[in-house]
């Protein structure tokens, strides 16, 4: 049975590549999900298997393809046109993702029509196509499920780790070995043209600009803190990621370097079924489990995570700051400046750790074939906490010996914990098996709520008197609620022309409940009013957008788009009477022309899009994060939206089955959201004079990017594929008002190989290097990682045990930041523990019953900037 079902794959493979090329005209924009990425077109069109051509006329066969038990559309089934004897098929099409295909062209005569799918039985029937009857709708075409001969098949294609599609890269993390038992910031540092450092921090193409969603759809999860977030998500539970660098005007004019799609695993089979995954490692753990029930047209997706990490880590600060404390003049008249020096030295040295759950379950119905409803509620747990000592001496000039008043220790307690969910409910209607209008209407409502709690005890070193003990604590709660309503609709205007109108609107509200309380000796706690608010923040959102996609005759495509965003800011603080607000409307444009060369599968295309970031709670929260006396973080309330014009040529090819995507593009931000640092002079909590680095965000800088980016996949055996990314990009900062600017290139490459043994083995291996990156006031070290993974397939191919090793001649990753002002140069030194090995267990259960699965719209919330990691109480 094995190999008559092989040998069915085959011919099915064969009989779709031979049907493409006799009919130029009905070949698909792009290969369905999961098709081999080669060069399509199949067998060449002088192959002795084929018969001549059809004759060509104006005759036209339409139809649908279902599941003849659920009535649901079979996509992406074969459809072939053979004579009315003999089985060399003379045209054919392949459905779309509704099931709807079309053959046309046609001459007068008798046919007849095979319809095929992977699990299903084929279904042959006569057409006839005579004069007054040129256009035949087939209406519904059933094809019986053979679920039962399921359990027999031997799967031997699969997936390339990383797909070229016609607007994004997709990063199959399933294909991925050493993916097991980790968490979603070890997928993403996997897909190309992201990075993210080992403190979590996220970029793409040399930008934090980037806008993360979770299917589609924005979630309370990431609201706030990126870092955090990709520290919840298991890896298990990611199917793939989507690199969208050239959205269109369908989604929020939001994110100048484009969208990254977290695409979670669920499934469309019918009956009940599931997975479960544990791991256990040095850095990390987790369990998950993820369940399916789907019977007719209900269905039930379910799934739940619990995981725990470990976090030791060395942090260390090291500062020079100069003052001028005196101006004289020389006899001639020339001034002279008396400057004094302050040096700062910092040693932290802590363990963390912390862990947490998430659960997600979600209801579809289809109570008609055009009408599908969908529920799906997420809910999130985090908590984490760090234990610090540091080390604080400071020394007021070179050579000078230490003043025991300003050297001290501390003991550091830092504590997070969030919980948050997202409700989301969305309606679909089509219209009718042939058309491709479609309405959707969504909406959602999040809701996230932090806590961020600190506590400190500092003492004199080396000194017994009272009066130098300080305490300190301070509490932050934040919470952020959002709703969203959303319609969109598609029109198809002609087989070429479609026009997509919608419209949405976003609602916000942001309140952040900051305190401090502080004793001297061992006195009573007392609340700092200086130091305490309470802040409210909301931010509303309005959108209606279009865009219009022809194809101008063989060759070309075009489409055309525009937003148009009305935003309503305001915040206030408690006991304050000054409110501030502001509102503005945009029109933002979106252009693309794509050209299909002559190599199959080659396009090129260019596009602009002017894109706008709105400042999230993490650049506007005014909570001052002041961990040290020397070091103070806070956000501007009065932040100005940002605008960027991005421009993108894109060149795209498949050659014998390797990919190759390159892409030019430039990045121009007039009024950049950067961070700003000045040097204060102030006292702490005990009266000593110490100089302060404040740092907090400004409209300040001109930011111009121009880099090129090339990706390419390759299998150069059968049973080893190798995938790999470069990008380089020249960076210039300039900012007026702090009357600075910086420059220089950047460059980041990974590389990602696989291998598959006999006997359900396989190996994979993955290795990035990043240089330094360009700031406005600083830049950051290069760094680098590197990881293995070895997988043996068990339990009949219904399992997999995976050992997994990162960075495994490296305990630490060490980052620095330098950052200087015109009075202070600092270095900031970070050591992150990174070296781990984790053994993952995962294990399929449940009946495998196809049930082709209808295309879903979803919520993108794409229209602010978010904060690079780190964020502070209040996202």
């Amino acid at each position: 049975m094995k190999n008559a079902v092989l040998l069915l794959l085959a011919s099915s493979s064969l009989l779709t590549g031979n049907a493409l090329a006799q009919n130029p005209a009905t070949r698909p924009a792009g290969p369905p999900a999961g098709a081999p990425t080669g060069a399509p077109g199949g067998a060449s069109p002088k192959s002795p298997l084929l018969a001549a051509p059809a004759p060509r006329g104006n005759g036209r066969i339409s139809g649908k393809v279902v599941d003849a038990t659920t009535k649901q559309p079979v996509e992406f089934a074969t459809v072939a046109l053979l004579p009315a004897q003999g089985e060399q098929p003379l045209d054919g099409a392949v459905a779309d993702d509704k099931g709807n295909f079309t053959i046309k062209g046609l001459a007068e005569g008798s046919y007849r029509l095979s319809v095929s799918f992977i699990g299903y039985g084929s279904l042959v029937q006569p057409v006839t196509l005579a004069d007054g009857k040129m256009n035949l709708d087939l209406g519904s075409i059933a094809l019986q499920s053979q679920a039962k001969q399921l359990n027999e098949v031997t799967v031997t294609g699969e997936r390339p780790v990383v797909e070229s599609k016609p607007d994004r890269l997709v990063y199959n993390a399933t294909q991925d070995a050493t993916n097991r038992g980790g968490t979603a910031a070890d997928v993403l540092r996997k897909a190309p043209m992201v990075s993210v450092d080992p403190d979590g921090n996220l970029q793409l193409r040399g930008s934090g600009n980037v806008r993360v969603l979770i299917n589609g759809k924005p979630s309370a999860v990431v609201a706030g803190d990126v870092a955090q977030a990709l520290k919840q998500l298991p890896a298990d539970q990611i199917k793939n990621v989507e690199v969208i660098t050239n959205p269109s005007a369908k989604y929020d004019s939001e994110g100048s370097a484009g969208i990254i799609n977290i695409v979670l695993k669920e499934n469309n089979l019918q009956g009940v079924n599931g997975n479960i995954g544990l791991a256990a490692g040095t850095r990390n753990s987790n369990a998950n489990l993820g369940l399916n029930a789907r019977r007719g047209k209900v269905g039930l997706t379910a799934a739940l995570n619990g995981f725990g990490f470990y976090a030791p880590g060395v942090q260390g600060v090291d500062r020079v700051d100069r003052a001028v404390i005196a101006v004289e003049r020389d006899a001639n008249g020339i001034e002279k400046r008396i400057i004094t020096e302050g040096f700062l030295t910092q040693r932290n040295d802590g363990f963390g750790g912390g862990g947490g759950g998430n659960g997600r379950l979600g209801l579809d119905w289809e109570p008609a074939p055009n009408h599908a409803f969908n529920v799906t509620w997420n809910g999130n747990m985090f908590r984490n906490r760090f234990d610090v000592d540091v080390l604080s001496q400071y020394r007021v000039a070179q050579g000078e010996p230490l003043s025991a008043r300003n050297n001290f220790g501390r003991d550091l307690e830092q504590q997070f914990r969030t919980q948050s969910y997202d409700l989301t409910g969305s309606y679909t209607r089509s219209f009718g098996q042939q058309s491709r209008r479609e309405w959707t209407v969504l909406a959602q409502h999040s809701r996230n709520r932090n806590r961020r709690f600190y506590t400190l005890d500092e003492f004199a070193l080396g000194g017994s008197d009272a009066d130098a003990y300080y305490r300190e604590e301070s509490p932050n709660i934040a919470r952020n609620l959002e709703t969203t309503i959303q319609t969109d609709y598609v029109h198809p205007l002609s087989d070429k022309q479609t026009v997509e109108i919608g419209g949405k609107t976003i609602m916000r509200n942001v309140s952040s409940d900051f305190r401090l309380s502080n004793a001297f000796g061992n006195g009573p706690l007392l609340e700092d009013a200086a130091r305490t608010n309470v802040y409210d923040y909301n931010q509303d959102v309005q959108a209606l957008y279009a865009t219009y996609g022809t194809a101008l005759g063989k060759k070309y495509n075009v489409r055309l788009g525009g937003r148009l965003e009305r935003t309503e800011l305001g915040g206030n603080f408690q006991g304050e009477a000054d409110r501030f607000s502001t509102d503005y409307t945009n029109l933002l444009p979106n252009v693309s022309l794509t050209r299909n060369l002559k190599q199959q599968g080659s396009t090129l295309r260019l596009s602009y899009s002017r894109r706008i970031q709105r400042p999230s709670i993490f650049f506007l929260n005014p909570y001052r994060n002041q961990i040290d006396p020397y070091n103070v973080q806070f956000g501007n309330p009065k932040l100005d939206a940002e605008f960027s014009d991005n421009y993108e040529v894109n060149w795209n090819t498949f050659v014998k089955g390797s990919v190759i995507n390159i892409t030019a593009y430039s990045r121009i931000t007039n009024n950049a959201i950067e961070a700003k640092r000045e040097t204060q002079t102030g006292t702490d909590p005990q009266g000593r004079e110490i100089s302060i680095v404040e740092t907090t965000y400004g409209n300040i800088a001109r930011n111009q990017t121009f880099g090129l980016n090339l990706f390419g996949s390759v299998k150069p055996l059968p049973k080893w594929d190798i995938s790999g990314n470069v990008s380089i990009y020249y960076v210039y900062l300039k900012s007026g008002a702090l009357n600075t600017s910086n420059s220089g290139l950047v460059y980041s490459t990974n590389i990602n190989s696989g291998y598959k043994f006999d006997k359900g083995y396989s190996l994979q291996f993955f290795g990035m290097l990043n240089s330094p990156r360009i700031q406005l006031q600083g830049k950051s070290s290069p760094w680098q990682m590197y990881s293995f993974g070895l997988r043996k397939n068990i339990l009949k191919d219904k399992g997999d045990l995976t050992l997994n090793a990162d960075n495994p001649f490296t305990k630490y990753v060490r980052l620095t930041n330098d950052f200087r002002t015109a009075f202070s140069e600092q270095t900031n030194t970070t050591k992150v523990y990174n070296r781990g090995v984790r053994l993952a267990f995962s294990y399929r259960f449940g009946k495998l019953e196809n049930k082709p699965q209808r295309p879903k719209r979803s919520i993108r919330n794409d229209d602010q900037k978010a904060g690079d990691g780190g964020g502070q109480g209040g996202n």
